[in-house]
Protein backbone atom coordinates (compact mmCIF):
# COMPACT_ATOMS: atom_id res chain seq x y z
CA UNK A 1 0.00 0.00 0.00
CA UNK A 2 1.11 3.53 -0.76
CA UNK A 3 2.48 5.42 2.25
CA UNK A 4 1.96 9.16 1.79
CA UNK A 5 4.74 11.16 3.42
CA UNK A 6 3.69 14.71 4.34
CA UNK A 7 7.29 15.93 4.40
CA UNK A 8 7.53 15.35 0.65
CA UNK A 9 4.87 17.97 -0.12
CA UNK A 10 7.27 20.92 0.02
CA UNK A 11 7.73 21.02 -3.77
CA UNK A 12 4.09 20.15 -4.50
CA UNK A 13 3.73 18.87 -8.06
CA UNK A 14 7.37 19.25 -9.07
CA UNK A 15 8.40 16.07 -7.26
CA UNK A 16 5.68 14.04 -8.97
CA UNK A 17 6.44 15.55 -12.32
CA UNK A 18 10.06 14.41 -11.94
CA UNK A 19 8.88 10.93 -10.93
CA UNK A 20 6.61 10.86 -14.00
CA UNK A 21 9.44 11.88 -16.33
CA UNK A 22 11.89 9.36 -14.87
CA UNK A 23 9.35 6.53 -15.29
CA UNK A 24 10.02 6.61 -19.04
CA UNK A 25 13.82 6.70 -18.97
CA UNK A 26 16.78 8.01 -17.00
CA UNK A 27 17.45 11.73 -17.49
CA UNK A 28 19.88 14.39 -16.37
CA UNK A 29 18.57 17.37 -14.42
CA UNK A 30 18.83 19.51 -17.56
CA UNK A 31 16.83 16.92 -19.53
CA UNK A 32 14.15 16.98 -16.83
CA UNK A 33 13.96 20.77 -17.10
CA UNK A 34 13.86 20.60 -20.93
CA UNK A 35 11.05 18.02 -20.83
CA UNK A 36 9.01 20.17 -18.43
CA UNK A 37 9.45 23.20 -20.66
CA UNK A 38 8.44 21.15 -23.69
CA UNK A 39 5.40 19.66 -21.95
CA UNK A 40 4.24 23.15 -20.95
CA UNK A 41 4.72 24.26 -24.57
CA UNK A 42 7.34 26.77 -23.50
CA UNK A 43 5.18 28.49 -20.91
CA UNK A 44 7.22 27.35 -17.93
CA UNK A 45 10.71 26.10 -17.25
CA UNK A 46 11.69 25.19 -13.69
CA UNK A 47 14.75 26.89 -12.27
CA UNK A 48 17.90 24.86 -11.58
CA UNK A 49 17.57 26.14 -7.99
CA UNK A 50 14.33 24.18 -7.70
CA UNK A 51 15.18 21.05 -9.68
CA UNK A 52 18.68 20.15 -8.48
CA UNK A 53 18.07 20.47 -4.72
CA UNK A 54 14.90 18.40 -5.21
CA UNK A 55 16.82 15.74 -7.15
CA UNK A 56 19.33 15.56 -4.29
CA UNK A 57 16.53 15.33 -1.75
CA UNK A 58 14.85 12.57 -3.76
CA UNK A 59 18.18 10.76 -3.95
CA UNK A 60 18.54 11.01 -0.16
CA UNK A 61 14.97 9.72 0.22
CA UNK A 62 15.94 6.68 -1.85
CA UNK A 63 13.43 7.23 -4.66
CA UNK A 64 16.04 7.96 -7.34
CA UNK A 65 19.70 7.11 -7.89
CA UNK A 66 22.33 8.82 -9.98
CA UNK A 67 23.95 6.76 -12.71
CA UNK A 68 27.52 7.13 -13.95
CA UNK A 69 26.44 9.25 -16.91
CA UNK A 70 24.98 11.86 -14.53
CA UNK A 71 21.46 10.67 -15.30
CA UNK A 72 18.90 9.91 -12.61
CA UNK A 73 16.66 6.86 -12.58
CA UNK A 74 13.89 5.62 -10.31
CA UNK A 75 14.63 3.05 -7.64
CA UNK A 76 12.05 0.42 -6.73
CA UNK A 77 10.84 2.76 -3.99
CA UNK A 78 10.55 5.55 -6.57
CA UNK A 79 8.56 3.33 -8.92
CA UNK A 80 6.17 2.60 -6.06
CA UNK A 81 5.79 6.30 -5.26
CA UNK A 82 5.15 7.11 -8.92
CA UNK A 83 2.38 4.52 -9.25
CA UNK A 84 -1.13 5.63 -10.11
CA UNK A 85 -3.31 6.60 -8.25
CA UNK A 86 -1.03 7.20 -5.26
CA UNK A 87 0.58 10.33 -6.66
CA UNK A 88 -2.81 11.96 -7.18
CA UNK A 89 -4.29 10.83 -3.90
CA UNK A 90 -6.53 13.42 -2.26
CA UNK A 91 -4.76 14.93 0.70
CA UNK A 92 -6.99 15.54 3.70
CA UNK A 93 -6.31 18.42 6.06
CA UNK A 94 -4.91 17.48 9.45
CA UNK A 95 -5.93 20.62 11.30
CA UNK A 96 -8.53 23.37 11.19
CA UNK A 97 -5.85 25.73 9.88
CA UNK A 98 -5.06 23.39 6.95
CA UNK A 99 -8.79 23.00 6.21
CA UNK A 100 -9.25 26.79 6.21
CA UNK A 101 -6.25 27.18 3.89
CA UNK A 102 -7.83 24.69 1.48
CA UNK A 103 -11.18 26.48 1.68
CA UNK A 104 -9.42 29.78 0.95
CA UNK A 105 -7.77 28.24 -2.11
CA UNK A 106 -11.14 27.00 -3.38
CA UNK A 107 -12.68 30.43 -2.81
CA UNK A 108 -9.89 31.98 -4.88
CA UNK A 109 -10.64 29.46 -7.63
CA UNK A 110 -14.37 30.28 -7.51
CA UNK A 111 -13.58 34.00 -7.60
CA UNK A 112 -11.54 33.43 -10.76
CA UNK A 113 -14.41 31.46 -12.28
CA UNK A 114 -16.92 34.13 -11.38
CA UNK A 115 -15.02 36.85 -13.18
CA UNK A 116 -16.16 40.45 -12.94
CA UNK A 117 -19.85 39.69 -13.54
CA UNK A 118 -20.14 36.32 -11.83
CA UNK A 119 -21.87 34.81 -14.86
CA UNK A 120 -20.15 31.43 -14.60
CA UNK A 121 -21.44 30.90 -11.05
CA UNK A 122 -24.91 32.40 -11.44
CA UNK A 123 -26.52 28.95 -11.63
CA UNK A 124 -24.84 28.04 -8.34
CA UNK A 125 -25.93 31.08 -6.34
CA UNK A 126 -28.25 29.06 -4.06
CA UNK A 127 -25.44 26.66 -3.12
CA UNK A 128 -23.02 29.54 -2.57
CA UNK A 129 -25.52 31.27 -0.27
CA UNK A 130 -26.01 28.05 1.70
CA UNK A 131 -22.24 27.63 2.14
CA UNK A 132 -21.89 31.27 3.18
CA UNK A 133 -24.52 30.75 5.89
CA UNK A 134 -22.86 27.59 7.17
CA UNK A 135 -19.43 29.24 7.31
CA UNK A 136 -21.00 32.25 9.04
CA UNK A 137 -22.37 29.99 11.78
CA UNK A 138 -18.92 28.46 12.33
CA UNK A 139 -17.41 31.91 12.84
CA UNK A 140 -20.10 32.98 15.26
CA UNK A 141 -21.78 35.31 12.79
CA UNK A 142 -25.53 35.95 13.14
CA UNK A 143 -26.10 36.34 9.37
Amino acid sequence: MYNFNWSKRTHRGLRYWILYLLKDSPRTGAEVMDAMESMSQGWWRPAPGSVYPLLESMKSDGVIRRLEGKKYELTEQGKEEAEWPGQFKQVSPRSAEEALDQISNYISYLEDLAGPKGAKLAADSRKLKELKERLGKLGGSKE
